[in-house]
């Protein structure tokens, strides 16, 4: 089931979805993201992770523009602890690296710490093939 979040101007922000055979939960991110919309759509990903008992994210933030550090706070201090009491573990996060937006990553890579296994990748192919590993290694 996919969801799609929409802003104030109608525009997709965010796309949601369960992706059973993987058993990952995939965000593709677009456009730039307000304040509201972080929470909103974090809060809606958790929701997903927490019906499917899912450990396993794939952020996809390859097409979002601008920075996003308004939401670092929140994100990490708030949204963090909540997607971890919900099962989550590894969080894949993939940005344009030429972007602001990777800029944003990297600080919130920075501030998560031991909280979860997040890595930062240049690719969705990348992030998916981390999963993947992590996903045997924690079948065994």
């Amino acid at each position: 089931m996919k969801t799609e979040m929409r802003n104030a101007f109608g525009e997709v922000f965010l796309t949601i979805e369960y992706h059973k055979a993987s058993q990952l939960v995939y965000n593709e991110w677009a456009g730039y993201q307000a304040f509201s919309g972080i929470v909103a759509g974090a809060n809606t990903c958790l929701s997903v992770i927490a019906e499917h008992k899912c450990h396993f994210l794939l952020n996809d933030n390859s097409k979002v523009v601008g920075p996003w550090d308004h939401a670092l706070e929140w994100l990490t201090t708030d949204w963090v602890p909540r997607v971890r009491e919900a099962g989550l573990s590894h969080f894949a996060h993939v940005v344009s690296p030429d972007s602001f937006a990777a800029y944003s990553a990297r600080n919130m890579h920075l501030d998560v710490g031991e909280q979860l296994q997040m890595r930062i990748f240049d690719s969705i192919i990348e992030g998916l093939e981390w999963l993947r590993v992590a996903q045997q290694a924690a079948a065994q």
